[in-house]
């Protein structure tokens, strides 16, 4: 019994890692089409800003579109967030913490909730 509740809780924390690996997949997708139409990405300073910009854009080369209906949150908010941290017009980084991982994201920081230990960039 012992041993399958082990596996279980490791399951989970896989899912949960999955899970937010593919919604940073998600957002970078929605980044690249919005740099498209609006020529940079969003210079917000926070994930909340991003998530805003992302449903309505502000920006004055693509107001008012949408490039996603609903931005994902952590599947842990508040416990743990997703970071978005932007370097330039033609660079920045989503970051997550992942519960199986171990590497640490050199961007972000302590900004995922805990140490973000995942990161992606523009391709």
């Amino acid at each position: 019994m012992g041993i399958s509740l082990v596996s279980y809780q490791g399951a989970k924390k896989s899912a949960r890692d999955g899970k937010r690996k593919a919604d940073l997949e998600q957002i970078r997708s929605a980044l690249e089409i919005y740099r498209t139409d609006c020529k940079t990405y969003p210079t917000s300073g926070n994930f909340a800003a991003l998530q805003s910009e992302l449903v309505s854009a502000t920006n004055a080369n693509c107001r008012g579109n949408s490039y996603m209906s609903q931005v994902p949150n952590d599947p842990q908010s508040p416990l743990y967030s997703y970071t978005y941290v932007y370097v330039s017009p033609n660079l920045y980084y989503l970051c997550t913490y992942l519960e199986t991982g171990t590497a640490t994201s050199t961007h972000c920081g302590a900004n995922c909730g805990t140490t973000c230990n995942y990161e992606v960039k523009n391709p």
